[in-house]
């Protein structure tokens, strides 16, 4: 959620005429991570949260695509604190994901 919050307040920052484009984009991925996060907790099942959390690892990598582009055509300054909270939540997911995967190994399956 704090990384949503801080690419919503970054993006203010750009071009009026981005706002359906780059802008939208952003924000629109941002909030795919917490959100698809949040929908695979509440399926039953691990697989489909698991399947979840790589929605919301997409998600991520693609703001982070978008924020470089924004910051490399001077739509918005290079902001550390954006590029620590990208990295914090990629660096979580991951874990979150290795994490869910290892759990499913050790599930036993039903018998038939």
């Amino acid at each position: 959620m704090a990384l949503c919050r801080q690419i919503y307040r970054c993006t203010q920052a750009m071009p009026s005429g981005e706002l359906y484009g780059l802008t939208g984009q952003m924000r629109r991925a941002s909030v795919s991570v917490p959100s698809n996060i949040a929908e695979g907790f509440g399926r039953e099942g691990q697989k489909e949260f698991l399947r979840h959390l790589r929605i919301a690892q997409g998600s991520l990598n693609e703001l982070a695509t978008q924020h470089e582009l924004a910051t490399s055509m001077d739509m918005i300054p290079s902001d550390p604190t954006t590029i620590r909270l990208i990295e914090e939540t990629d660096l979580v997911l991951r874990g979150f994901i290795r994490s869910v995967k290892q759990s499913l190994r050790k599930t036993p399956s039903p018998s038939a």
